[in-house]
Parts: C-alpha cells; sequence; structure tokens
C-alpha cells in the first residue's frame, strides 16, 4: 500500500483494478490482473495528487476516470491512464470528507459531504455545485444516493441521519433518537430503498425504516467504532468495517 494509514478505496467497474488513498495525499491505482510472479507495487499508477489526505475515491462508469475527494477542500476528477485533472470541484470550506456517484449510467452528478457541514452535488461536465444543502450542526461523514439517484442520505457527527429530495431541493427526514449521541460515520441503503443502515461511533448499526423515520433494529457486534458499511450489489446482505479490525457479513 502506498502509504501506513489508508483513508479510501475503490473497485473499477470491471473488477480488474483497485483505487486506494490517505495520508499520502494520492490515489494510486493497482492492477487485480497480474503473473504470481510479478511484482504488484511496480505496477501501481499514481493518479491523482492533492495537496492534504485523500478522504475517498469513486471510479466512475467506467475504469477511465476516477473522483477523488480530500482534506484539501476540494474534489476532482482525473484520468487514469495519463494521470490528467479533468476537472476540479471547488465550494467547500473545509475537509472534504465523502463523496458518492449518482448510479444512473448516464449520471453526470455527484454528491460530496465535509467539515463545514455541507452536502454539495455536483455537475462533472461543468465543475459547478448545483445544488447545496446545509441542514447537519456537524461534520458530514458519508454520502449516499437513494437507488433512484432522486434523493440522497447523509450521516454525521451530529448523530443525525438525513435524507435531501434532489426534485423537491430540500431536506425531507431526520434520523435520529435521544439515546443516540454518537456520530453516524457510514450510510447505505437498502436494494429497494426502504431500509437505510448507518454505522456509527458506538460501535452498533441502526437500520431506519426510510419513509417512517423509524428505527427498524439495532444490530450488535462490533467492539470498536463502524467506520464504514456498504449492501452487496444484490442486496441480500452487507458488509460492515470497523476499527476492532474485523468486517462482519450481515445477512
Amino acid at each position: 500500500m502506498p502509504c501506513t494509514w489508508v483513508m479510501a478505496c475503490a473497485y473499477a467497474p470491471s473488477g480488474c483494478a483497485i483505487a486506494c488513498g490517505g495520508l499520502d495525499n494520492k490515489c494510486s491505482v493497482y492492477p487485480l490482473t497480474f503473473d504470481k510472479n510479478e511484482n504488484m507495487a511496480a505496477k501501481k499508477k499514481s493518479v491523482a495528487m492533492h495537496t492534504n489526505y485523500l478522504s475517498a475515491c469513486s471510479f466512475t462508469n467506467s475504469d477511465m476516470q476516477i473522483l477523488t475527494a480530500s482534506g484539501d477542500g476540494t474534489c476532482a476528477l482525473w484520468d487514469v491512464e495519463s494521470g490528467q485533472l479533468l476537472q476540479s470541484f471547488h465550494g467547500h470550506g473545509a475537509d472534504v470528507l465523502c463523496l458518492d456517484l449518482a448510479p444512473s449510467e448516464t449520471g453526470n452528478t455527484f454528491v460530496s459531504g465535509g467539515c463545514d457541514k455541507k452536502a454539495m452535488v455536483w455537475d462533472m461536465r461543468s465543475g459547478q455545485c448545483v445544488q447545496a444543502f446545509e441542514t447537519h450542526e456537524s461534520d458530514i461523514n458519508s454520502v449516499r444516493y437513494y437507488p433512484s439517484g432522486d434523493a440522497f442520505a447523509s450521516g454525521s457527527d451530529d448523530a443525525t441521519c438525513r435524507l435531501y429530495d434532489l426534485r423537491a431541493d430540500r431536506e425531507v427526514a431526520i434520523y435520529s433518537k435521544e439515546s443516540i449521541i454518537f456520530g453516524a460515520s457510514s450510510v447505505d441503503f437498502s436494494l429497494s430503498g426502504r431500509l437505510l443502515f448507518a454505522g456509527y461511533n458506538d460501535y452498533t448499526i441502526n437500520v431506519w425504516d426510510v419513509l417512517k423515520g423509524s428505527r427498524v433494529s439495532i444490530l450488535f457486534g462490533h467492539e470498536n467504532r463502524v467506520s464504514t458499511l456498504r449492501v452487496s450489489p444484490d442486496g441480500t446482505a452487507f458488509c460492515s468495517g470497523s476499527w476492532d479490525h474485523t468486517l462482519r457479513v450481515w445477512a
């Protein structure tokens, strides 16, 4: 790995490469198809270079372009082959902590969140912010598009998750309870969009009913803060990662 503290990783759509980065301020792409006698590190390609840590990365709808977010307050779109900067996105007033690409294959937007408490929707072609939401009271750690692409959810250090409707251009739901006092570190939707899974710094995963706004379940098992989670492509399970050094699959 390029540094001792990797903060972001992403699979290429083809499954033939992986991108990662962190405190080295850059995004490196490693091929996953190589001879067992080859040195994998020698085949890595440094694609993106920021002026502060890399917090998130995501391939676009092909292996040829990758989006990155950074503690330098910017997001950027890069050409994987040449390493050329294709577009930069300026607007956050502090570290950008997360991003998510719109689910449509023809979509040209993505959403980002950061330490300025803002969630911002960007047009990748123009580099302009097309929508901005500022209702959280602390850092936004995670953003995730609703399966239809018409809304997105966010998780924050203010101990809430929130749902934003892009067509209505407003916040439409808050997922919180008085007993929840720790931040939400990661969010993802079920395949249908009816459930929202959220990992928290109190070692738990809360499952929310998106429409009713009520908590459906609490999942216990991790022994330290839950740092990330993601639903499987077929929707039958999800995996969570934690500071307890484990990955757990829930089904």
